[in-house]
């Protein structure tokens, strides 16, 4: 297929993440509503998914989009990103502003009371201490921006460090903050075209470069470091689930998989009952619906958002990856043309496209696309799809603190309940009689992941 021009993508990612958001959302109605059953059938009364009219007053934006522009809009202001400090400060100043625009948007606790403690006047006024209960989404819901502010494979330490620290001011539990890390990555992903089979395999390799980042950063070590393994094992599961822990393989989906099974199958995944409202299922969920929808717009809307769980941020998300691998492909014009906030959207999208691409316009000729419905990847591609790569500034001039703070808790606990009480019953989703299909691998990805385990190594960024 004929892929979009690079700039339509960046701007259709910043938009969609709106349009899942606002639509999952719904004013709150379909948010917490705990049946996707009568979601759907609440959408098929409207006219169905088609004829939805994604606007003010019925369809505002929540909490989610509030953040995700507050994160896109700090890269937009800060002239040197690879100041860090300067960078964090600002983010963290622009959460605590988006705070002031939370009517009837549904925030969540953790991130209020976060914010509240953020001091951005203040040299790391952006840390906060480690949280045994900040597991949620809401770190990831506002984090996928960075991918498109680092879209390229020797961007990667970037996209690490910027991930982790935005998303601990708020969710500062590896539940959390690595969601973020999820949702960037996996925008980065989208933009370069790599496969989405593929995703989650990148995911657990860079997870081991999150956590060197994690030790050498040096704030709140110890406490991070025993709370690693519920994230990482979450995914392990839900990789081998869908067969594709090594990358190589195509997804596998049960024969039967609608509206029933997909609310049984996300509530099992989840943290304690509500599918997405954590940071591992929460891009998991909006994964699943990327890896299962190809390049239907329409099929993303049932899966990723018209769901039971938390479905304004794994909208916010499938939304998102959506439009940086397809564009508006198959968009109905009524779903965001008058999304509330579209202009800052489409400007966001638009400036860091210009941040990334040196205001020329790249036009990309390879894209993944599925089968609809079936997970099955095929690819589109050119000879002259890989556009040249900027060289990663490793010239960083100052060294990383190795002093940590330790504070030993024995609460092991997220939002929801305690990590060592849950154990998610995973539902089995194979298809006994399919037979795995091999695809192909990145050629580079070791030399990638080998150079940003070095600059992890030796440096942070500037003034961190």
């Amino acid at each position: 297929m004929a892929a979009p021009a690079i700039l339509e993508r960046y701007v259709a990612a910043m938009v969609l993440s709106g349009v899942g958001d606002a639509m999952g959302y719904k004013n709150g109605s379909w948010e917490f509503c705990h049946s996707g059953i009568e979601i759907h059938k609440e959408a098929e009364e409207l006219g169905g998914i088609e004829k939805l009219n994604i606007k003010l007053k019925d369809w505002m934006v929540s909490d989610d989009t509030v953040l995700h522009l507050a994160t896109a809009e700090a890269y937009m202001e800060t002239k040197d990103t690879k100041d860090k400090e300067n960078l964090y400060r600002h983010i963290a100043e622009k959460y605590k502003e988006g705070m002031r625009n939370m009517s009837g948007r549904a925030p969540g606790p953790t991130t209020m009371n976060s914010c509240h403690m953020l001091k951005p006047a203040r040299e790391k006024g952006y840390e906060i201490p480690f949280n045994p209960r900040g597991g949620g989404c809401g770190a990831a819901m506002r984090a996928m921006c960075i991918g498109l502010r680092y879209p390229k494979p020797d961007q990667l330490f970037d996209l690490i460090a910027d991930s982790i620290e935005s998303g601990r001011m708020t969710h500062h539990h590896p539940t959390g903050f690595l969601g973020g890390l999820a949702a960037a990555l996996f925008t980065s992903y989208a933009i370069q075209n790599k496969s989405v089979e593929q995703w989650g395999a990148g995911l657990m390799e860079t997870l081991t470069l999150a956590r060197k980042y994690i030790k050498e950063r040096g704030h709140a070590v110890n406490e991070n470091l025993k709370e690693w393994g519920y994230f990482e094992n979450a995914w392990k599961n839900y990789l081998e689930t869908r067969n594709i822990t090594s990358g190589k393989t195509l997804p596998i989906f049960p024969s039967e998989y609608g509206i029933k099974e997909r609310d049984k199958f996300y509530k099992s995944v989840s943290f304690s009952g509500w599918g997405g409202a954590s940071g591992h299922d929460a891009p998991m969920i909006a994964y699943d619906a990327i890896l299962g929808s190809g390049d239907s717009w329409i099929e993303i809307c049932k899966r990723g958002i018209l769901h039971s769980g938390d479905n304004d941020s794994t909208g916010v998300m499938a939304g998102c990856w959506f439009g940086a691998m397809y564009g508006f492909l198959g968009v109905p014009d009524n779903h965001h043309k008058k999304l509330e906030y579209r202009k800052r959207l489409e400007k966001a999208g638009e400036k860091l496209y210009k941040m990334t691409h040196s205001g020329k316009e790249q036009q990309s000729s390879s894209i993944p696309f599925q089968t609809e419905g079936h997970g099955k990847t095929e690819t589109c591609s050119d000879s002259n799809q890989q556009s040249s790569v900027a060289s990663h500034d490793n010239k960083m001039s100052e060294t990383l603190s190795q002093g940590n703070e330790v504070g030993d808790t024995n609460t092991e606990t997220v939002e929801g309940g305690t990590l060592e009480s849950k154990n998610n019953e995973h539902v089995e989703v194979r298809d006994s009689n399919a037979e795995p299909v091999e695809v192909g691998e990145d050629s580079s990805k070791q030399s990638i992941i080998q150079d940003t385990e070095k600059k992890v190594t030796e440096k942070v960024t500037t003034n961190v």
